[in-house]
């Protein structure tokens, strides 16, 4: 592909004359992890619900490749490519980690999401559904329901149903938020395997997790992009460090 597998051009969010994302160019290249860091308020959230159409832009485009994303709306933005991974809410406590994954599976395709669909409609994806479930660590979760996982497990399901959709972009929306260390190692193992031939956007506020998955930075302070870079040159950036990694850059 040439180019950029996502790019925003010139991205405006307004919400009442406050302007939470103010003029953001972002180019995400095809197969890199690439991270969305920044104090509390700085955009990250905005931008991430803007690239999945969960927001419209005041201004500006967003692109996949060749087609225009802008004003698209969630799940079509899902079905060309971009998809993203929800926070556990949107679980259904009773249904199994494969039932979820078959119904993602299953809403992909024409069927879409119908729930009342046969248990035959879904047998033909159940391979599929234990092949993803393995790939995030759940092979041995499979048949228990959802709502008895522990945290970090349920955030892999999560991972799994977005890998359902065959992203060519991933976006995870804080990964590891709430996590103690074992899973967050866990977590980043579990990033680390499943972005192969995969691209990924993640907004992750743990610098460690930065560092030791991005392979592009870019750092947001009050709706603009403040610098971007590798990991490496950007913590050392004196207006990064001012502006936000303090303490982070202290630790590491």
């Amino acid at each position: 592909m040439d180019g950029p597998v996502l790019r925003a051009q010139g991205l405006v969010k307004e919400f009442r004359g406050f302007r939470a994302v103010d003029g953001v160019d972002l180019d995400i290249a095809e197969g890199s992890v690439h991270a969305l860091v920044g104090p509390n308020g700085a955009g990250k959230t905005t931008l991430f619900n803007l690239l999945t159409g969960f927001l419209t832009p005041t201004a500006g485009r967003i692109m996949l490749g060749r087609r225009d994303l802008t004003g698209r709306r969630p799940e079509q933005v899902a079905r060309l490519g971009v998809a993203r991974s929800f926070q556990i809410t949107s679980l259904f406590a009773q249904l199994t980690p494969r039932e979820h994954v078959e119904l993602a599976l299953q809403s992909g395709t024409s069927l879409g999401w119908r729930f009342w669909s046969s248990d035959k409609a879904l047998d033909r994806f159940s391979v599929r559904a234990l092949e993803l479930l393995d790939e995030v660590g759940l092979a041995d979760h499979a048949e228990i329901p959802a709502g008895t996982l522990a945290y970090g497990r349920k955030r892999a399901l999560e991972l799994a149903l977005a890998l359902a959709l065959e992203p060519k972009v991933l976006l995870l929306d804080e990964p590891t938020a709430g996590m103690g260390v074992e899973d967050i190692d866990r977590t980043v193992e579990l990033v680390r395997k499943v972005r192969e031939g995969r691209t990924v956007v993640m907004v992750e506020h743990n610098m460690s997790v930065v560092s030791s998955l991005a392979d592009r930075v870019t750092v947001l302070q009050n709706g603009r992009v403040l610098v971007e870079g590798p990991y490496a040159e950007i913590r050392h950036d004196p207006r990064v460090i001012s502006a936000y990694l303090g303490d982070a850059h202290a630790h590491g």
